[in-house]
C-alpha cells in the first residue's frame, strides 16, 4: 500500500529537519516523490515562520518547493481568524513573522491592549518576553474575548535536545487566567482536508508523516488518511505501546522510510 501513496504531507521539525540541518535520506525521498508524479506538502505546526520564510529555508536545503508546498498552522489560522472575525481587531501573541503572515491575509491585528480586541491568539514564540505573556493574560482575565492559539505542540524538537513550544506557553498562560484556546493547527483534520482539496488526491494515496503522536499521527487519523512516525523527534518506540494514535506504519527515519518505499 504504501507504493500507492502520491501525497505526503510531512512535518518539518523532528521529521525532515532539526533547526537548519537537514535528516539523512531526506533529499532521497523528495526526489523519489517527484521522481513518481507526486506531490509533497509541509504541514508545519511551527507557526514562528510565514510561508515565505519557509520557502527561503527550503531553498537553502535544496528542496523544490513553492506557495503550494506548505500548509502551516500560522495560514490555518489566518484563514481562521479572518472567516470568523472578518476584520474585527484581534490580539497577537508571536513571531513578527507571524504577525506579518496574518496582516498578509488581511487579519487586524495589533500587539497593544486596544480597547475593541474581539480576540487573543497565541503563536510558537521564541521572541517571547515577560511583557507579552503579562499583556495577555491581562486581557484574557479582564476581557471577555475569544481565546485561539495556533498549535498543542508543547516542544519544539532541536539539535540538542527539545525546546518548549505553542502548547508550552499556552499552558504557562492557561495557569494564570485559568483557560485553555481552541488550537488550529494539528491534530485538527482540517489540515488534511486543506491539502486533499488543493491537490485533488484521494484519501488512500495520502499518507501524513510526522514525529508526533499526539499532533502528526493524530492529524492523520482524524483526517481519514494513513499514517507513518518516525523516531528522529519526539516520539518514541516506547510511546507506541500505550497511545491512543496508532500509526498505520512506523520508521527509524525518513530515510527508513524512503528505502522501503522506492526500493
Amino acid at each position: 500500500m504504501l507504493k500507492d501513496k502520491k501525497l505526503f504531507l510531512l512535518d518539518i521539525d523532528g521529521t525532515i529537519a532539526l533547526d537548519t540541518k537537514l535528516i539523512a535520506g531526506t533529499l532521497e525521498f523528495m526526489n523519489y516523490v517527484l521522481s513518481i508524479g507526486g506531490k509533497y506538502i509541509f504541514i508545519t505546526n511551527n507557526s514562528t515562520k510565514s510561508i515565505e520564510d519557509y520557502i527561503i529555508k527550503f531553498e537553502k536545503f535544496d528542496i523544490k518547493v513553492d506557495k503550494t508546498s506548505f500548509v502551516t498552522s500560522s495560514y490555518a489560522t489566518a484563514l481562521y481568524l479572518r472567516e470568523t472575525y472578518d476584520d474585527k481587531k484581534i490580539f497577537v501573541l508571536g513571531t513578527k513573522s507571524f504577525i506579518e503572515e496574518l496582516r498578509r491575509f488581511n487579519v487586524n491585528v495589533t500587539e497593544e491592549q486596544d480597547d475593541d480586541i474581539v480576540c487573543a491568539v497565541v503563536g510558537f514564540d521564541n521572541e517571547l518576553n515577560y511583557k507579552k505573556v503579562e499583556n495577555i493574560c491581562e486581557l484574557l482575565l479582564t476581557r471577555n474575548i475569544d481565546y485561539v492559539a495556533t498549535n498543542p505542540d508543547l516542544v519544539c524538537p532541536t539539535t540538542f535536545g527539545f525546546i518548549p513550544d505553542c502548547g508550552s506557553i499556552c499552558e504557562m498562560i492557561g495557569h494564570a487566567v485559568k483557560r485553555e484556546p481552541l488550537y488550529i493547527g494539528k491534530p485538527n483534520k482540517t489540515i488534511v482536508e486543506m491539502c486533499l482539496e488543493q491537490t485533488g488526491f484521494s484519501r488512500e494515496e495520502t499518507l501524513v508523516i510526522g514525529d508526533r503522536l499526539y499532533t502528526d499521527i493524530a492529524c492523520g487519523i482524524n483526517g481519514g488518511v494513513d499514517t507513518a512516525v518516525v523516531f528522529t523527534g519526539e516520539a518514541t518506540k516506547e510511546d507506541l505501546k500505550n497511545t491512543e494514535f496508532k500509526p498505520t506504519y512506523s520508521f527509524s527515519s525518513i530515510k527508513e522510510l524512503y528505502e522501503e518505499i522506492a526500493f
